[in-house]
């Protein structure tokens, strides 16, 4: 006689998701209440399916009541809890994920509900907003993605954020996502060599992002642009361009006199003369100038 058999069958996901959709910030049967945003706007949720889903959440919902007297009670808090610095689109967009796995995204949150979901420990959700991001990367987003990408130590992010700047440099450094970019990811994207814009621009736009740091930091311009200037490859500037600098420089002392020398000494000797050889090797976008030809055996 054959002995019982079993399987696991599964039913209809799209029912099962659409379901459990409706349960998204629906007060009907719910236990727990979030207040988000300066909106201040309630959030309704069910205890089990957040703790369930998330640690963050599990731990939170855990805690007792603020003032409780008695903070061993079995009997969990209901709220509200208030989240004063979350939107509350993004925070509805995390909540969405957790009942749904599945989560609707556009470009105004996508980099919140990126952070939220560092913040909570959703690597699932944030997988979806790299994904996400990747595929609607535009001129004025792609710095404030690489910020981000950077901070939350996204690698394939950065990589694909590197690559979309270095295709469309010139637009990008007139955007306002490109002076506020900090001054570590600022010195990185300086360091490619693939950067579709020439040398002068270039410099400008540091300039331009240096004065916006420095009053944002309140901080001295050349002390906010130290680490970015580094990469600033001034050997590429002919004689004429480099004393338009030096007027510049009087006025700011965003680059330090040594490295304009050395750049002068490069002209004088024909060669790099001590300047490193990624300072004299000229960028994709870098205009072809008459001396080029002297520093490219430096740059080998």
């Amino acid at each position: 006689m054959a002995g019982p058999c079993s399987a696991r069958l599964q039913g209809d996901v799209a029912a099962f998701t659409a379901a459990l959709s409706s349960l998204v910030n629906n007060p009907q049967f719910s236990d727990v209440m979030f207040v988000v945003g300066r909106e201040q706007q309630q959030v309704f949720a069910h205890r089990c399916v957040l703790a369930c889903r998330c640690q963050a959440f599990r731990g939170m919902l855990g805690q007792a009541p603020v003032g409780s007297q008695d903070s061993s009670s079995s009997i969990p808090p209901q709220g509200p809890f208030i989240l004063g610095n979350v939107q509350p689109e993004v925070f509805l967009a995390v909540i969405e994920f957790l009942y749904t796995n599945s989560v609707t995204l556009n470009s105004h949150i996508a980099l919140e509900v990126l952070t939220s979901s560092v913040e909570y420990g959703l690597q699932d959700l944030c997988k979806l907003c790299v994904k996400f991001l990747k595929d609607t990367l535009s001129v004025e987003q792609v710095c404030e993605a690489l910020q981000a990408a950077v901070t939350y130590g996204q690698a394939d992010l950065q990589q694909h954020c590197l690559a979309f700047i270095e295709g469309c440099t010139a637009a990008v450094v007139r955007t306002q996502g490109f002076r506020e970019l900090s001054d570590v990811v600022l010195a990185r994207v300086l360091r490619s060599d693939r950067l579709a814009v020439d040398e002068l621009e270039l410099v400008q736009a540091v300039r331009e992002w240096a004065h916006v740091s420095s009053a944002v930091l309140e901080r001295p311009v050349p002390e906010v642009a130290a680490l970015p200037v580094r990469e600033l490859r001034l050997p590429l500037l002919a004689p004429n361009e480099l004393v338009t600098l030096e007027s510049y420089n009087q006025q700011d002392l965003l680059i330090p006199v040594e490295n304009i020398a050395a750049a002068w000494r490069a002209h004088a000797l024909r060669k790099g003369s001590g300047v490193p050889s990624r300072l004299c090797r000229p960028r994709r976008g870098t205009r072809p100038r008459d001396h080029h030809r002297h520093l490219e055996p430096q740059a080998k």
